[in-house]
């Protein structure tokens, strides 16, 4: 049987969306390379009810718990205390870590220059650092000290509780790794491989239909299947013992589906820059209705700048004439939102920056601007590269503002992508 755990994320701001939740994503995927299956993440608010309830409700099916959040100094950082309620084991004031948690604050105070009322400081260090008795303190990588909790009494999964800024918590986590209660739990973890196929234009209908027919021979194999900004992903877990069953699966993609099959594990960001690399190019972007997110996209990998020069905003047609050279003609005959607009485009990143690839993008992001020959959502873009090198895509993109910019600058890269490698056309 395998392995599985299950997680808390705490926090009324991640609840109603104004923080996105960044950390039960990147724990589940870290157990699951230690062999360890997530089955639940389950966001609650800063309501100690709530909290006693997940944590009742993952105990049972769990053979480990994970919180996040919950950890700081104001009356809604509740998490350690309702931890150690429901293990069973009263918290107190440790006295050694109090002082420790005192001089990092005031370290972090005096670095700040921020003037503190000492009564409240010292109130809230007390706070943070109350343990439940029993528990393993984890080191503070912030001001928060981290917990593994234990049953105080017959069976049940140990907690791990850790902060919430995803710094402090990856920075953490090894320590959470070593700490004995999780390592026993992880001693009887086996190999969760992960493996992901990436399909560009195919419709999951048609996929479906290939996974009905090869349904008897996929045994072990847990198969995930997720349609986002045109790319069709295929993600599958399985066990060691399985993996003649995901070549199976692997083959009958290849064979119903080598058209439009575009990767079998590496996404189009990560093709797109080792395609550059690999030619030793460079490139640079011309972006009108994407307002700098293609290249923010670009640039988001460490390393970018061996391989991206720069880009340029060119919303007006002024911008367009004047900083990429698009000559007023064929402004004037094609307008803006063009094929021909988008090829002056990328044919200007390219002599403005001097790289060895330029790519132009213009459109109509709505929601106003459309007409009926050009209806919101019409996007044009053009890759152009050395020795006259094109790759271009023209279509119209579904959805309101935010949703256009973000399918559009996907559709970019793999633009980029048909230029540098070829494989399935943009």
């Amino acid at each position: 049987m395998a392995v599985r755990a299950g997680i808390v994320v705490t926090g009324t701001e991640v609840l109603t969306g104004r923080v996105t939740d960044r950390n039960g994503p990147w724990l589940a995927e870290a157990l699951r390379a230690r062999g360890v299956d997530v089955g639940q993440v389950v966001v609650v608010g800063d309501r100690p009810e709530d909290l006693r309830s997940a944590l009742a409700f993952l105990s049972a099916g769990n053979d480990l718990v994970i919180t996040s959040g919950g950890l700081g100094p104001t009356a809604d950082d509740l998490t350690a205390e309702v931890v150690g309620d429901v293990q069973g084991r009263p918290s107190a004031v440790d006295e050694e870590l109090a002082t420790r948690i005192g001089a990092i604050v005031e370290r972090l105070m005096s670095r700040r220059g921020w003037r503190v009322d000492p009564e409240a400081t010292l109130a809230g260090t007390r706070k943070q650092a109350r343990v439940p008795a029993g528990a393993l303190v984890l080191d503070p990588v912030g001001t928060a000290p981290g917990l593994v909790v234990p049953p105080a009494e017959g069976d049940g999964p140990p907690v791990v509780v850790l902060p919430g800024p995803p710094p402090e918590l990856q920075g953490m986590w090894p320590a959470a790794l070593a700490a004995a209660p999780v390592q026993a739990v992880l001693a009887r973890a086996t190999e969760l491989r992960q493996d992901t196929l990436r399909l560009w234009g195919t419709p999951e209908s048609e996929l479906a239909a290939t996974l009905r027919r090869v349904d008897d021979q996929l045994a072990g194999l847990e198969i995930t299947t997720c349609l986002r900004d045109g790319e069709l992903e295929i993600v599958t877990r399985y066990a060691p013992d399985a993996v003649d069953a995901y070549g199976r699966l692997t083959d009958a993609v290849r064979g119903d589906f080598g058209s439009t099959l575009f990767s079998e594990g590496d996404d189009v960001d990560t093709l797109v820059a080792g395609g550059l690399v690999d030619r030793g190019w460079t490139v640079a972007t011309a972006e009108s209705c994407t307002g700098g997110l293609l290249a923010a996209r670009l640039t988001d990998r460490a390393g970018a700048s061996a391989s991206v020069l720069g880009g340029v905003v060119a919303y007006a047609n002024s911008a367009k004439e004047q900083l990429l050279d698009v000559p007023v003609a064929t402004l004037e005959v094609h307008g803006a939102v063009s094929a021909e607009v988008a090829r002056a485009l990328a044919e200007g990143a390219r002599a403005r920056f001097g790289s060895d690839v330029g790519i132009g993008v213009t459109g109509i992001a709505g929601p106003g601007g459309g007409t009926a020959d050009k209806p919101v959502g019409t996007v044009h873009l053009v890759a152009v590269g050395p020795d006259g090198a094109s790759a271009s895509r023209s279509l119209v993109v579904p959805g309101d503002r935010a949703a256009f910019r973000k399918r559009t600058v996907t559709v970019g890269l793999h633009v980029l992508r048909e230029l540098l490698l070829g494989g399935p056309p943009a």
